[in-house]
This record gives C-alpha cells, structure tokens and sequence, in this order.
C-alpha cells in the first residue's frame, strides 16, 4: 500500500439504544418492556426505541400512531436531552483515554483512530473489548463496536453483532466481507436507492462490484462513484476530530397541518431567523439553499437552489426559500418545514482518485 494512504485502525462505537437504554437504566420499571423515546399525542414521532419494542417494528422516524398500532403496550417516555448529552459526555471522556483523534457523530457513536493510541496497544479488537468493557462499568449501558482499515467498513461492521457486541474485518478479510454484504446494509444506502439498486440487479455487494463506475454514475450521480469505491474497500476519509459540518439547518413541526401559502411563509421567516443565528454563531456561509418538506401524509419533499455567491443573511436565505417553496404546486397539507444551507464555506476539496487506483493491503497488519 502506498504512503499516501496508510492503513489505518479504526473502531465505530455505537451505543445500543442509547435514549430508550438511558430510561430504563435510570427506571428500573422500564426494563424489560417495550418503551419508545418521544411524544405520545397523535403527532408525535419516536425518537428511539427499546429492543423490546423493535421486536414489533417500533423505529426511530415512525409517528406514534403507527408505532402505537404496532405494539399496544408500547411506553412512552418523554425525551431527556441533558441527561443523554451528559451520558454521552463521560462515554467520549472514555474514548480519549485512548486516542485523541476521536469523531464524534452524534451522542451515541463515534469513530476512533487507534493506529496509534495511548496504551500502545497493537490491537484495535482489544481496545475496543475494553472500551466497551469501561462504558458498561462506568455507566450501565452496552455498546457495540465494528473494526477495520477505515471509517465505511468499521460503521457497516458495528451493526452485526448488535446489541452488544463487536465485529472485526482483518484488512486480508475486507473484499470477501464486502461482497457478502446485502446492498440495504452498505452505509449511505437508504430504502430508496436499495429498491432503486434491485431493479438494476444489485443485491449484494459482489453484484455492485460488477457495475463499471460509468454505469454507477449514470445512474446514480455523484454517489456512483462512492459506491464505486467503497465496495472495493477505499475509503479515505480519515477521523476528524473537529468535525465541520457539511450543512446546517432549522426546521420545525407544526402542531396542526399548513395548507395556506401565507402561514408557510409566516414560518418560514422565522426559521429562516433561526439559521441565520446558527450560521452566525459558528460563522458559516453557504451556497446551496434547500427546503424541506413533509406532508401530513409524511412523504418527504426536497427542493435545492445553489446561488453563485455565499450567503448567511436572513433575508436572503428566506427570498431562496419562497421561491422554492412557490417552485411547484403543494401536494398535501404541510406538518414540517425546514431550511438547510449546504456547499459551506468551510468545506476542502478532496484529492480526485487516480485512474485506475486500487488498494493492497498488508496481511500482516495486526487487528
């Protein structure tokens, strides 16, 4: 392998439903039964769900009706962000124990790059047996962990030996892992691009493989070439320990639905107020406009304006957003609205791969 991309540990640590987990560590009633993190009213929404009420097909996203329907003894639990934000605070106190090059993704996982740590440890498997060891002990909850030669593969690994376990992919194991994988496991592969991948004939990993990056590209845009690469085992970013964030948004969720033009954009000013404080607080400008819509049916609606110049003003952050939102006709009433600015001015070009580049790995680099 060459220098220029080293071949890395790293460990994704992902802690097993962690809100729902918190609330039933924290009552002791809780344990055992199917309980669902989020609003119980009818538009309310899950914002995590115990194992036990998975079991029933309780998930993140589904409204509380639906999740409700689907398991009746379901409990609601009323979100507890300080008390997770504190959790999730001595739980990265662990993870720098070990290595200071830590990525946070959100509270509950992240990426660490161990290549090399603070024990001088060689093994990235054991560190994260024992990383997973201390949260338990030092906080009650479980986690999972996945370890490979880079961020995709670790991520994708942390889910099968879920809850509360760990997957290591050894560096000579990575190609016969990836094209075994089922194509609705591959990270950055949602439900629509998985339906849209069947139809093309792709089902795992090994019939990705087989599709040129022409033919990725065309149908797939800018993301074929991920794909493209991925699946072959390259994947370069490295762990960023101070994240920059690609977009940053506002949204909001009405407490009854929007049919009216006139009150969205009422709305619409006000979320458009609140990015720009975001914007301004971390001094960030962007390019790309989006609006964000979801109708009362919950089918989601995106529209996206890329200006020529950077923005983070109010005033025209809204004048992007009206018209988009007057870009085509509405198709139901509106329960969400949201305003996202992407294509920042903080964001780095990466290095465009070589033609024809592929990756080697050192059989003998210990996991």
């Amino acid at each position: 392998m060459s220098n220029e991309f080293p071949l890395r540990k790293i460990i994704h640590v992902d802690m097993d439903a962690f809100y729902a987990s918190v609330e039933q560590l924290d009552n002791p009633e809780l344990r055992g039964k199917p309980i669902a993190v989020g609003g119980s009213s009818e538009r309310g929404v899950v914002s995590a769900a115990s194992y036990e009420a998975r079991k029933f097909g309780v998930r993140s996203a589904m409204s509380s009706v639906l999740a409700k329907r689907n398991c009746p003894e379901l409990i609601f639990v009323k979100a507890r962000f300080d008390r997770y934000k504190e959790i999730s605070k001595q739980i990265r106190s662990i993870f720098y124990d070990y290595t200071d090059l830590v990525e946070p993704l959100s509270l509950d996982e992240a990426y660490l790059d161990v290549t090399i740590n603070k024990k001088g440890n060689p093994s990235a498997t054991l560190i994260a047996k024992e990383i997973r060891h201390r949260i338990l002990q030092e906080t009650g909850l479980n986690a999972s962990a996945g370890i490979s030669i880079n961020k995709f593969i670790a991520k994708v690994a942390s889910d099968v030996n879920k809850p509360n376990g760990q997957k290591t992919v050894n560096p000579e194991e990575v190609h016969t892992f990836l094209e075994n994988l089922e194509i609705r496991k591959f990270y950055g592969v949602g439900k629509v691009t998985a339906d849209k991948m069947y139809r093309l004939g792709i089902f795992t990993g090994k019939d990705l493989k087989t599709k040129s990056e022409a033919f990725l590209e065309e149908h797939f845009g800018k993301s074929g070439s991920y794909y493209y690469n991925v699946v072959r085992g390259i994947h370069n970013s490295p762990v960023k320990p101070q994240r920059i964030p690609k977009s940053v948004g506002a949204e909001r969720t009405f407490n009854e639905n929007l049919s009216s033009e006139i009150f969205m954009l009422e709305r619409l000013e006000h979320i458009a107020n609140e990015l720009e404080k975001r914007l301004q607080k971390s001094k960030i400008a962007g390019k790309t406009v989006t609006l964000k819509i979801k109708y009362s049916d919950f089918t989601l609606n995106t529209r996206s304006k890329t200006l020529s110049y950077f923005i983070s003003d109010q005033k025209l952050i809204l004048e992007t957003a009206k018209e988009l939102l007057y870009q085509e006709k509405l198709q139901n009433s509106v329960r969400l609205l949201g305003i996202s600015l992407a294509n920042l001015n903080t964001e780095k070009k990466e290095r465009p791969k070589k033609e024809n580049e592929t990756v080697s790995y050192q059989l003998k680099f210990d996991f």
